[in-house]
């Protein structure tokens, strides 16, 4: 491959990422922003967003794919330095919220465009993660159900599509949001309320130290 290809590939590239960053941004200030819209914002032709994208569908599948990467991210890095699968449940819950509620009203959006099927396909790694940590929980007797952890691993990432839905619905404020989700997806794999809202705000209290001092260190 030439230079000249090269540097028209990589530009290409930069174009492609620089639209969906804006494209992101437009549609979580308004939903219903149409590519006309999201080229104007980029600074560029409508032309060269469906020279990228074929179609708003095909643009929000695109976005949807970036999120459940980071979802899958987030959740692995949740899963570092957890003590049993409770705290499993807690700390995956809060660092996944953190990088959901980013993406939750492109979630609503891909319902539309995407299929259900699709949406659920894209997670399938991050759900089989979540039955070994269930099925453990269950074996172990930390946990409670009469579901089987498939099942159960199925109902947490129904509970937390809801979630999103209730915050962009005005129901939930989104900075309760992660705290009431990890606290709500314990209890429904039968830890006490008492203990899972112990739990979670010990995790978000070291959080928030660790934070404090990286910021201080900074």
């Amino acid at each position: 491959m030439s230079a000249m290809t090269t540097g028209t590939t990589s530009r290409a590239d930069a174009n492609r990422r620089r639209i969906l960053d804006i494209a992101l941004a437009e549609l979580l200030r308004d939903p219903d922003a149409s590519m006309d819209q999201i080229a104007r914002a980029a600074g560029v032709v409508r032309r060269t967003v469906y020279g990228h994208f074929p179609s708003r569908e095909a643009l929000i599948s695109t976005l949807l794919d970036g999120a459940v990467e980071a979802v899958a991210a987030a959740y692995t890095e949740g899963l570092e330095g957890a003590e049993g699968p409770p705290e499993s449940v807690a700390r995956t819950t809060l660092a996944v919220w953190q990088v959901a509620d980013r993406y939750r009203i492109l979630v609503g959006l891909a319902q539309r465009s995407v299929t259900v099927q699709g949406i659920r396909d894209r997670f399938t790694p991050v759900r089989e993660a979540c039955v070994e940590v269930l099925r453990q929980g269950l074996e172990e007797g930390v946990f409670s159900s009469p579901l089987p952890a498939p099942a159960l691993a199925y109902m947490h990432e129904q509970m937390l599509f809801a979630l999103m839905e209730a915050v962009n619905d005005g129901l939930l404020a989104a900075e309760e949001a992660g705290p009431s989700a990890a606290v709500t997806l314990l209890t429904t794999a039968g830890v006490s309320v008492s203990r899972a809202t112990a739990l979670v705000s010990e995790l978000s209290r070291r959080e928030a130290d660790r934070l404090s001092t990286g910021a201080a260190r900074a």
